[in-house]
C-alpha cells in the first residue's frame, strides 16, 4: 500500500526546481507592483488636495456670504440714495414757493416753513443712512477683495498639488507598466498549473503565494521548520512541489534552504 504523502507536499504537482525559482521572480513582481499600487493610493498630495479642498470649499462659502451682503447693501444704498433724492426736491420745491411770494396766508406760511424744516432734518437723517451703508458696502467689499485673493491662492495651491500627484501618477505607473509585462514574461514560463496554484495562495495569503526556504525558514511567516519537515523537504525529489506547514505557501528551496 501507497504511503500517504506528508501533509507540506502538494500532491501530484511536479515542477522543475528552475520553474520553481521563476516562481520566486513572479512574486517578487507581484511585490513590487503592490508596492506601487499602495505608493500610488498613499501619496502624499492625497491628502493635501483634500485638505486644501476643504479649505477652498469653505473659502468660496464665505466668498459668496460676502458677494450677497456687497450686493445687498448696493441695493440699500441705491434706495437710500433715491429716498434722499425725493426728501431734497420735495424741499426744493417747497423753498420755490416760499421765495416766489405765492404762499399769502400766516398760516401757510408756518405750515410751510415747518415742512421745510422737517425736510431738512429727515433729509439729514437719510443721509447718515446712506454713510452708514455705504462703510458697510465699503467692508463687504474689502472682504469680496480678500476673499478672492484667498480663494485664488489656495486654487494655486490645489492645482500645485495636483500637478506633483500626476507627475507621480506618470512615474509610478511606467514602473508598475514595465513590472507588470516583465511578470507577464516571467510568469508564461512557468507551468500553469503551479501558478494557478500560486495564485490561489497569493489571494488567500495577503498577497505571497510562494516563499524561499531559507536556512530551514519560510520567508513567507518567518517561521522555522520542524526537524519532521525539514526531513520531508530534504527526501522529496527537486521537482516536487512542497509547501510551508505553518502558512500552507509554496515553499521554493535554494542552496540556501539549509538542507
Amino acid at each position: 500500500m501507497d504511503q500517504p504523502l506528508p501533509v507540506n507536499w502538494s500532491p501530484q504537482l511536479n515542477a522543475a526546481p528552475a520553474d520553481q525559482i521563476r516562481l520566486l521572480d513572479v512574486q517578487d513582481l507581484d511585490v513590487r507592483l503592490q508596492q506601487l499600487a499602495h505608493k500610488r493610493k498613499s501619496l502624499p498630495e492625497h491628502a493635501e488636495i483634500e485638505s486644501l479642498t476643504k479649505d477652498l470649499t469653505q473659502l468660496r462659502d464665505l466668498l459668496v456670504a460676502a458677494q450677497t451682503e456687497e450686493s445687498d447693501c448696493a441695493r440699500e444704498q441705491t434706495k437710500a440714495e433715491q429716498d434722499v433724492d425725493q426728501v431734497r426736491q420735495r424741499a426744493v420745491r417747497d423753498q420755490q414757493r416760499l421765495d416766489s411770494g405765492a404762499v399769502t396766508s400766516p398760516k401757510d406760511l408756518e405750515n410751510l416753513q415747518r415742512e421745510i424744516a422737517s425736510l431738512a432734518k429727515r433729509q439729514g437723517d437719510l443721509e447718515d443712512i446712506v454713510l452708514e451703508v455705504m462703510e458697510r458696502r465699503e467692508s463687504a467689499q474689502e472682504r469680496v477683495a480678500e476673499l478672492t485673493d484667498r480663494v485664488s491662492s489656495v486654487q494655486s495651491k490645489i492645482d500645485d498639488a495636483t500637478a506633483r500627484r500626476d507627475a507621480a501618477y506618470e512615474s509610478l505607473d511606467g514602473e508598475a507598466a514595465s513590472a507588470a509585462k516583465e511578470r507577464e514574461v516571467i510568469a508564461g514560463s512557468v507551468p500553469a498549473e503551479l501558478l494557478g496554484l500560486y495564485d490561489k495562495l497569493r489571494g488567500q495569503q495577503g498577497g505571497i503565494g510562494a516563499a524561499k526556504l531559507y536556512q530551514r525558514t519560510c520567508q513567507g511567516c518567518r517561521q522555522e521548520l520542524s526537524i519532521t519537515d525539514i526531513n520531508e523537504i530534504r527526501a522529496a525529489a527537486p521537482d516536487t512541489v512542497v509547501r510551508c506547514e505553518n502558512c500552507r505557501r509554496i515553499l521554493v528551496r535554494t542552496s540556501e534552504s539549509g538542507l
